[in-house]
């Protein structure tokens, strides 16, 4: 038996508008079944999702990994498609609850298995790391919020120079290309998933865009410095293509989460990317491509408007990173100051008796499987 696809993608993002989630978008409300995982920090949700989720990879499943943007290396949720099971951290700042309790959802709560009197010992360290926690996010976002000013004006000196006319044109073209190529592969109701291919993280502008992008076969390139100009072409691509009756995945801007980086048309492994500032990808390196189209904006700016504001640009792009970079280090910050906490919360758990439930869930688990067999 071989090894099942993995994907990782991101649910929520740390952006320049705070918090931002699509965690709705993991799963649909009518699974097999939704495990929401409660619990402090470091009593092991994550350690418990991704337990599961490699037993299920061995196993020939195809699993998603939901990463988290605050912690390089957590999840904050693993998904099996096939099967329609999926399991969510449900603690701050991503708050999940059930919806449709016992028929689809319930709650596995790990605070079960710690020791009170040990964590009570520790009350006033938990409350001071996790108030710090809470304001250095705050401090991040604040920075965020500052380089999203500085990204609109350097926005608008691209804005001014483009002609709209040409990047419509590209809209067009690729839009009808993929219709084309659909043929009569339509559905009633179609889904749009959201979700992000990278993000902000403790270590820097992170991506797993490889797995996201593994399978495609046919990728349309969006090049260019008109950053913003591309991001609106595939938005509006991808909504042309909801509207005509195709599934797509719809991955957004890490920054700017109303935004689009990047769309998926999974059933007919076609794929529309942008150019994204701060991401190295090798195109040449994503399984199973097969034909890249590039098409570059850049062709539709005029260069002696930029050129009036050649200064002004290069200046915003020196501000821009600098938001950024400290941005990322109030992240990072964030992430030292949780592992602090974490160490309050470890020596208090029973992690034997943890490991216990983790099985007992994989069984049932396996069961839902089976009735897809």
């Amino acid at each position: 038996m071989s090894r099942g696809k993995l994907k990782k993608v991101f649910p929520g993002g740390n952006t320049c508008r705070g918090f931002f989630s699509y965690y709705d978008n993991i799963i649909n409300l009518d699974a097999t079944r939704i495990f929401v995982i409660k619990g402090g920090p470091g009593v092991g949700k994550s350690t418990f999702m991704r337990y599961i989720g490699e037993k299920m990879l061995d196993l020939g499943y195809d699993v998603e990994y939901h990463c988290c943007s605050s912690d390089n290396g957590s999840l904050d949720g693993v998904c099996i498609p096939s099967i329609g099971v999926a399991l969510l951290d449900g603690t701050a700042p991503h708050v999940v609850d059930p919806k449709n309790p016992g028929a689809v959802d319930e709650i596995i709560h790990l605070g079960d298995y710690w020791n009170e009197d040990s964590l009570r010992q520790n009350k006033e360290a938990v409350l001071k790391s996790n108030a710090r926690v809470g304001r250095l996010f705050k401090i991040a976002y604040h920075q965020l919020a500052e380089a999203k000013a500085i990204k609109d004006e350097l926005d608008s000196y691209y804005n001014e120079a483009i002609n709209m006319a040409g990047v419509n044109g590209v809209i067009h073209d690729i839009t009808k290309d993929i219709l084309d190529d659909a043929q009569f592969q339509f559905i009633s109701k179609p889904r749009q998933r959201h979700l992000f291919a990278t993000a902000f993280t403790p270590k820097g502008q992170d991506h797993h865009l490889e797995t996201v992008l593994d399978g495609i076969k046919n990728l349309y390139f969006i090049t260019g410095d008109a950053s913003a100009a591309a991001s609106e072409a595939i938005g509006t691509i991808a909504q042309a293509l909801y509207i005509h009756g195709l599934d797509t995945e719809v991955y957004h801007c890490a920054f700017e989460p109303t935004k689009v980086d990047l769309l998926v048309v999974p059933d007919l492994q076609i794929a529309v990317l942008k150019d994204i500032p701060g991401i190295n990808l090798k195109i040449q390196d994503i399984p199973g491509l097969k034909k890249v189209k590039f098409k570059d904006l850049g062709q539709y700016l005029d260069p002696k408007l930029l050129s009036v504001y050649d200064k002004e640009i290069k200046c915003a792009f020196e501000r821009l990173h600098s938001a950024i970079g400290r941005a990322t280090s109030y992240i990072a910050a964030a992430k030292a100051e949780h592992d602090v906490m974490e160490e309050y919360y470890i020596p208090a758990m029973d992690f034997d008796a943890i490991n216990v439930k983790r099985d007992e869930i994989l069984a049932r688990i396996l069961r839902y499987a089976e009735e897809f067999k």
